[in-house]
């Protein structure tokens, strides 16, 4: 898979040191991956979610860093291609703010 915005990806890492070692993880599996589908995606990530925000769109929320992490990205299959959204702490992400602004 293609990831965009890996710049951002670095940025998470400087400001959470705490998930350097698991974003490295995640960029690596992603980037070796050829995902189809959901079923897929999950083999690599078993608890990826799909969540739909107030656009109407799904993304995929995965966890990082051992729950406390989460980074939330729109996965085009058919493309190949993962667009990275958002990161944030597990308790920033309990607040649902992101709903409104995806």
């Amino acid at each position: 898979m293609r990831i965009i915005a890996l710049k951002r990806i670095r940025e998470y890492m400087a400001a959470h040191a705490r998930a350097r070692v698991s974003l490295e993880e995640w960029v690596a599996k992603t980037q070796s991956a050829n995902w189809k589908n959901l079923g897929e995606l999950r083999a690599t990530f078993p608890k990826a979610d799909v969540v739909k925000v107030a656009s109407g769109r799904e993304v995929v929320v995965f966890n990082i860093g051992g729950n406390a992490f989460r980074m939330i990205g729109a996965v085009h299959f058919r493309t190949g291609i993962v667009f990275v959204l958002r990161f944030m702490t597990h308790a920033e992400y309990s607040k649902d703010a992101r709903k409104d602004t995806l």
